[in-house]
């Protein structure tokens, strides 16, 4: 059933980003999270990618929802997202070949994340293209904002060096670019994120 009622785009950005974002909040899709945040660079490159695979997906499932049968609707949907990651694998391979060395896996996985299922499920079934597009862009840059953080605080802490460029000379915290250092910070900065929106729902600011 398609809803109704006015929509306010910006409040679909700030929900995907805040309210419902996909590291901090609902702990999905965390793969990519631990395995290629271990520098800046990496982690913002797979940010972009997840945030142009779920806008496409969400402004593609949109107009065909009506279309769709619903006992073949998650089938559909996998096959749009397929569609979409191959087109940024590609992408990626042809103009950031060196990066996509190091995470060209973790791209191809994209198919296989829940979140970008989940939207298209939630919202883009069930909404207009504009509503779909604006969730898209807010569950994107949720996505890219919650890997940038935890990037930066990997690599600053974990090699004292943002982007390749070396800004701290003290001895670095060499457990933060493993795997168990990745784990341990997302799990501080997914407990300190919803700290501060707890703190925030106490103060009035939703």
């Amino acid at each position: 059933m398609e809803q109704t009622g006015a929509i306010n785009y910006i409040d679909l950005i700030k929900n995907g980003i805040f309210k419902e974002n996909t590291i901090f909040k609902l702990a999905l899709s965390l793969c990519p999270s631990i395995a290629v945040t271990n520098n800046l660079r990496n982690g913002v490159l797979m940010g972009i990618a997840v945030l142009f695979v779920q806008v496409m997906v969400n402004i593609t499932v949109s107009p065909m929802r009506k279309f769709i049968h619903p006992r073949i609707r998650l089938p559909i949907f996998m096959l749009i997202i397929s569609g979409w990651v191959t087109v940024t694998d590609m992408t990626m391979a042809a103009f950031a070949p060196d990066a996509y060395k190091q995470m060209g896996l973790y791209i191809q996985l994209i198919v296989a994340f829940a979140s970008i299922l989940a939207r298209a499920e939630m919202f883009a079934s069930k909404n207009k293209i504009m509503p779909s597009l604006f969730d898209g862009i807010g569950m994107g840059l949720g996505f890219l904002f919650a890997l940038s953080i935890i990037s930066l605080f990997r690599e600053l802490l974990g090699k004292g060096s943002l982007w390749g460029y070396q800004i701290i000379h003290a001895k670095p915290l060499l457990i933060l670019v493993l795997p168990a250092g990745g784990f341990f910070a997302v799990g501080l900065l997914m407990g300190f994120f919803n700290w501060m929106s707890m703190r925030g729902e106490k103060n009035g600011h939703v």
